[in-house]
């Protein structure tokens, strides 16, 4: 017999938030008002993003963080902002999550306008400035409560290190003494952007001695993950996964899997069947025990076989009468086409991918026994979207359910759809107790929600000067958007944000340019991956430019310069990177190839220096090159880290990882058979970041689409061989070199 999920609904109401402080506390708001005096704000959980401050009698400060730290620093980074405006003693400063809701604390970026998301490297882009004008704002409310109480006039007073000074006095006072008798405006002072600091009156952004601060607690082990969470009275649930959506559990052998010692559940669910058990051990031999017949009758997925559907790709990349959406477009790429004197065509691939994030899905949900509350511990990158589904879910309203936030073991995208949170609630929700719901990594893998496979046709065409007068560049592929971000798919009439990142060529001066896309209904589970449609879109553009130098007959170092020439900060990377690895020095028995990436407002050349043994078709990159110019750099050592870190990403994803699926399922179980790069194929990097005035423009994801494109043009350039198809196993390069 089966147990199943039943139509029942949760009537939750979620505990008011209550944020108590000696002291004062700051809610500030993008507007520049404050939404009611700071007791009223904290009682009524009312406080409106961009940042709460909160200075104690003791000289504490707390800033919260409206962001998720899954690795890339904003725990640091994002209350460092504030802190610069607000002249704080960043020694004693503490750094707090903010609670999930954008209509508080959304961002203020342009591609996510009010959103509280954790992706696409935009943390810092987005509350740079909102951040900076709640710390000035807090400034000055400290200033004017100093000014009335010594009877001086605002303009003689300075601050630094939380201390408001007056010169002419000699007087000093903490911001901690100030807020034993300060009052808060009903409205805060109005920030100019000509009244916030210029950059070389910084203090703390740019400091390379300021280190992160969740980095102790990491090394120690105090830090604390989803893993890692404990409520009294919890049971621990492991979860069997449908192997795709829509697929349903037949002829579970639930009395059996009873009978293991500590088992209490077997519940047949819409997305598995869950093992719910005392213990962990318990919970596990149960999932182990099971036996399950998957009805896919369902499961639009069932007849997807990756290695067969590429003949189907390939035709409808080809097919005129394939609807194909517009991405972007310059000029008459096909009227420049037909005309040209040269014409160039090349197919590339790119395989499915998975997060291979350090620590698998898991939550820990709690109903409480009246049935009013839900409570929620998980690391997310959405804590909003969390919430969201959570409460659709189970029948009630997002303020009900209560998000606590913990660090993340790795997201790289797979944790901005919640389905952890979600199951973790529907268990708790039927077994009544605490419920700790955590995947092994074959389940996390069998769960995956990859990057998708896709198929791209590139079309050059060249004048008889040969000037490249004509760009096409199709991709055929699973429509992101349409899974990920539904909402968003709808609003902008099928396009895909996520997947076509890196088809738009910006920075290069291309007359005729036309990037569309023809949709691919598959079924499966696709999602954001780090650095998103750019790994793969940036491969395909960047490696088929070289093709295109190679039949002009110039240096591929040149032709990108000469694309570039109208774009100085472009121009400055790809000089950079030249010049930082002797890029036309030649090197016996080793290839070197360029790439150029222009990501989210974040410049990057990449070169790659490689060598291939022909025997096993093993492609190892001795040394990695990358110039980045992201605008103004916050934190230094950590902008070092990410791009170090997005590298090893893109050296895994370049060269060994690849899901492959039949019947609609994920054939790789761990890393035994899912490939991720080994200590021993690391190359040296060298990395120099041109920092300038421009606002951040992200960091987390950048140092990713240049590797790929970079490596196969440096094996095209040591082999004559053009490899086209991601990831570029030795398999496949053995195959290419024939």
């Amino acid at each position: 017999m089966n147990e199943h999920l039943n139509n029942t609904s949760l009537d939750v109401s979620r505990r008011s938030f209550v944020k108590s402080a000696s002291g004062l506390t700051f809610a500030f708001a993008l507007s520049g008002t404050l939404l009611g005096r700071a007791s009223e704000v904290f009682a009524a959980d009312s406080a409106r993003l961009n940042a709460w401050v909160t200075i104690g009698a003791d000289n504490s400060i707390t800033i919260l963080c409206p962001t998720s730290e899954m690795g890339q620093g904003v725990l640091t980074a994002l209350p460092l902002i504030l802190a610069e405006e607000l002249d704080a003693d960043w020694s004693k400063v503490k750094c707090e999550f903010a609670p999930g809701n954008p209509r508080l604390y959304g961002g203020a970026h342009k591609m996510f306008p009010g959103a509280q998301v954790t992706l696409a490297s935009v943390s810092v882009p987005a509350y740079y400035t909102p951040l900076r004008t709640a710390g000035a704002q807090a400034r000055r409310v400290l200033l004017d409560n100093v000014a009335k109480q010594w009877n001086v006039p605002v303009e003689e007073l300075t601050t630094e290190r939380s201390v408001v000074s007056h010169k002419k006095s000699k007087r000093t006072i903490s911001y901690g003494d100030v807020v034993k008798f300060a009052t808060v405006p009903a409205e805060l002072p109005k920030i100019a952007e000509g009244d916030l600091k210029k950059p070389d009156q910084f203090k703390l952004i740019g400091r390379r001695d300021i280190k992160r601060v969740d980095v102790p607690s990491k090394v120690n082990g105090t830090a604390r993950y989803g893993i890692d969470v404990q409520v009294p009275g919890m049971v621990y649930a492991s979860l069997l996964h449908a192997p795709m959506d829509g697929a349903k559990a037949e002829n579970v052998n639930t009395d059996e899997v009873k009978k293991i010692k500590g088992v209490t559940h077997v519940l047949a669910l819409p997305f598995g069947v869950a093992v719910v058990a005392d213990t962990v051990e318990a919970s596990r031999a149960g999932r182990m025990a099971l036996k399950v017949k998957w009805n896919t009758t369902d499961a639009k997925a069932a007849p997807f076989d990756s290695e067969k559907a590429k003949e189907e790709y390939a035709r409808k990349a080809k097919d005129p009468n394939a609807e194909a959406k517009e991405a972007f477009k310059t000029g008459d790429a096909d009227k420049a086409l037909a005309g040209a004197a040269t014409k160039l065509e090349a197919a590339y691939w790119s395989e499915h991918t998975y997060h291979a994030q350090m620590e698998p899905m898991n939550a820990v949900a709690q109903v409480s026994p009246d049935g009013t509350s839900v409570e929620i511990w998980v690391g997310t990158q959405v804590q909003p979207l969390a919430a969201a589904v959570v409460a659709n879910v189970l029948k009630t309203t997002p303020d009900k359910v209560k998000i606590n936030l913990q660090l993340l073991g790795g997201g790289f995208g797979r944790r901005i759809w919640p389905d952890a949170p979600v199951q973790a609630s529907v268990i708790a929700n039927i077994v009544k107790k605490p419920v700790k719901l955590m995947l092994t990594r074959e389940d996390d893998i069998a769960a995956a929600r990859p990057r998708p496979m896709t198929h791209h046709v590139m079309k050059a065409g060249l004048d008889d000067k040969k000037n490249l007068v004509s760009w096409h560049h199709r991709l055929v592929a699973e429509n992101v958007d349409a899974v990920a971000a539904p909402p968003r798919f709808q609003a902008t009439g099928g396009r895909d944000y996520i997947g076509w990142v890196g088809m738009s060529q910006d920075f290069y001066a291309i007359p005729n340019l036309k990037a569309d896309a023809i949709r691919e209904q598959r079924g499966m589970r696709v999602h954001a991956w780090r650095g998103i449609g750019a790994g793969y879109n940036k491969f395909v553009s960047e490696s088929f430019l070289d093709e295109v130098a190679l039949a002009r007959g110039v240096d591929p170092l040149e032709f990108r310069l000469e694309l570039t020439k109208d774009q100085p900060r472009a121009q400055a990377v790809i000089k950079a990177v030249a010049e930082m690895s002797n890029f036309k020095k030649k090197r016996p028995g080793r290839g070197m190839g360029i790439a150029f990436s222009d990501y989210h407002d974040t410049l990057t050349a990449g070169v790659a220096e490689v060598s291939v043994d022909k025997a096993t078709g093993k492609i190892k990159v001795h040394n990695y090159w990358i110039a980045v110019d992201p605008g103004l750099v916050i934190q230094p050592e950590n902008a070092q880290a990410q791009i170090e870190s997005a590298i090893v990403y893109g050296l895994s994803g370049a060269l060994s990882e690849e899901l492959s699926m039949k019947g609609g399922a994920i054939q790789q179980s761990n890393f035994n058979d899912y490939h991720v790069l080994r200590m021993s194929d690391m190359p040296q990097l060298h990395i120099k970041v041109i920092a300038s005035n421009n606002p951040p423009s992200g960091m987390g994801e950048v140092g990713i689409p240049t590797v790929a494109p970079a490596i196969g043009n440096a094996v095209a350039q040591l082999t004559g061989k053009r490899l086209r198809h991601l990831p570029m196993s030795p398999e496949r390069v053995k195959k290419a070199l024939g």
